[in-house]
C-alpha cells in the first residue's frame, strides 16, 4: 500500500470538470500514472473505451482494456455528494486506487481517495 499518493492539478481540474459535465449521471474514468517506491503519482486521466454513464451507476467492460500497467485505479463521480465507496465500488475496483468526486465538484475537498480495501487516503496535488 503506498503511503505517499499525489495528483497532478490538471488530473484534479480533469476530474472536477468530467464529473461536472456528467451530471446528473455518473462519470467514469481511468487514472494513469507510476509508482516509485511507496508513492503513487497520478500524472493524467483515461476515458476508458466503451463506457456507459448512468443515472446511479457508470461502467465500462473490462475486457475492452489493452494490458497497461500505468492504470492507477479507476475515478467515478457521485451525483448525491457522497464521497466513499459502495460495497459495489470496491468489488468492481481496477487497479490501486478508487477516486470518488462528490458533487458540487468545487474542488479537491469534493475527492475521495481510497485503496482498493478501501482505506480512505490522503492525496497531495501538486
Amino acid at each position: 500500500m503506498a503511503r505517499r499518493i499525489r495528483f497532478r492539478r490538471s488530473v484534479v481540474d480533469s476530474l472536477l470538470t468530467y464529473s461536472r459535465s456528467a451530471h446528473p449521471r455518473e462519470g467514469i474514468l481511468l487514472l494513469r500514472g507510476e509508482v516509485k517506491k511507496d508513492e503513487i503519482l497520478v500524472k493524467e486521466v483515461i476515458i476508458p473505451p466503451f463506457a456507459i454513464h448512468g443515472e446511479g451507476f457508470a461502467s465500462f467492460p473490462l475486457s475492452s482494456l489493452p494490458l497497461d500497467m500505468s492504470v492507477m485505479g479507476v475515478a467515478h463521480s457521485h451525483p448525491s455528494g457522497v464521497i466513499s465507496p459502495s460495497r459495489e465500488d470496491l468489488y468492481h475496483g481496477y487497479g490501486r486506487l478508487t477516486v470518488i468526486v462528490g458533487c458540487p465538484y468545487d474542488s479537491e475537498n469534493d475527492i475521495g481517495v481510497f485503496h482498493k480495501d478501501g482505506a480512505r487516503a490522503t492525496f497531495d496535488v501538486i
